[in-house]
């Protein structure tokens, strides 16, 4: 299916469930959060589209509004923006794409800003429907503030979520989690859960928003590969100040109060050095902002993307 197609098409429907569960709040050791989470939702099935001679899978959440699309962070995938599109309906048609080597996108690496901001203009100049809002979280909103100063002509406004200009140390004390030797296959959900627990994280439930029953062997996997993530958190740290303060589209930056991954001197710097960017705190919230507090999450991206200039 084109990607253009994607714009007329009206997506069919698959549910999913999630429960409440405690989330960390960043990468830090012993750093966690309940977070209150919906129980039951329908969910677009995905859509797959060739780009760049890659076979990448979104999730089109359809209606007749302007498109927005979503890029997730490490770990993720585009369902994950679910709740948010069902939030901004009808208004906003959300478009969450699933990233090189996350969900159900085929291929490895390489795994570098370059070739992530490339994947998503690539996509847009498919979309072929003018500069959008783009909705990101942590490195998945590298990505799109590099984007936006790149291709400034496919960005119309950036809502970046819990991710500073600096991703690696010292403004960030852990920047990479170690997920090498991880394993990726269980004979069961809570088999696998059990198996990444028994590394030292303290829920597992973020990892297995990302895994899927494996009809070849009847167990349950992960939907990334360990020594992809490893590699694409290396090169996702870094100085990105140059990216951040390179487009002059209006950003909303979300900060979270408990997030170990943008630190809230570092938060103020960025919105005081960058024109027309808005700095929004969430107290209690940890670095999953759109989980910790959904509907305030939705309110407030609701509220900036319907405080821009109406289109042409």
């Amino acid at each position: 299916m084109s990607a253009s197609a994607l714009l007329r098409a009206v997506p069919g429907h698959w549910p999913i469930t999630v429960g409440s569960a405690p989330r960390c709040t960043g990468l830090a050791p012993g750093t966690t959060t309940t977070v209150p989470r919906v129980t039951t939702m329908t969910v677009p099935s995905p859509d797959f589209v060739s780009l760049r001679g890659r076979r990448f899978a979104l999730t089109d959440f359809g209606g007749p509004g302007t498109p927005v699309l979503a890029l997730h962070g490490h770990f993720g995938r585009g369902r994950m923006y679910a709740p948010l599109a069902a939030a901004l309906g009808p208004a906003y048609r959300v478009i969450a794409l699933d990233q090189r080597g996350h969900g159900l996108t085929g291929g490895g690496g390489p795994f570098t800003l370059d070739e992530y901001v490339a994947d998503a203009a690539a996509l847009l100049d498919e979309l072929d429907h003018g500069p959008v809002p783009v909705v990101a979280h942590s490195t998945g909103a590298v990505a799109a503030y590099a984007l936006a100063a790149r291709h400034p002509e496919l960005v119309s406004a950036l809502v970046v979520e819990d991710i500073g200009a600096v991703t690696d140390r010292p403004v960030v004390s852990h920047p990479v989690l170690d997920v090498s030797g991880w394993p990726t296959w269980a004979a069961d959900r809570e088999g696998l859960r059990a198996q990444i627990e028994s590394r030292g994280i303290h829920d597992a439930s973020y990892f297995l928003d990302s895994a899927e029953p494996d009809r070849a062997t009847g167990g349950w996997r992960l939907l990334f590969e360990p020594a992809h993530m490893m590699a694409s958190q290396e090169a996702m740290r870094g100085d990105f100040w140059s990216e951040w303060l390179g487009s002059a589209c209006p950003a909303l930056l979300m900060h979270g109060e408990h997030s170990s991954l943008l630190p809230p001197g570092h938060a103020r710097e960025m919105a005081r050095r960058r024109p027309r960017t808005t700095l929004r705190e969430f107290a209690g919230c940890g670095h999953w902002i759109h989980d910790d507090a959904p509907k305030e999450y939705a309110w407030a991206v609701g509220r900036f993307l319907g405080s821009l200039p109406a289109e042409g």
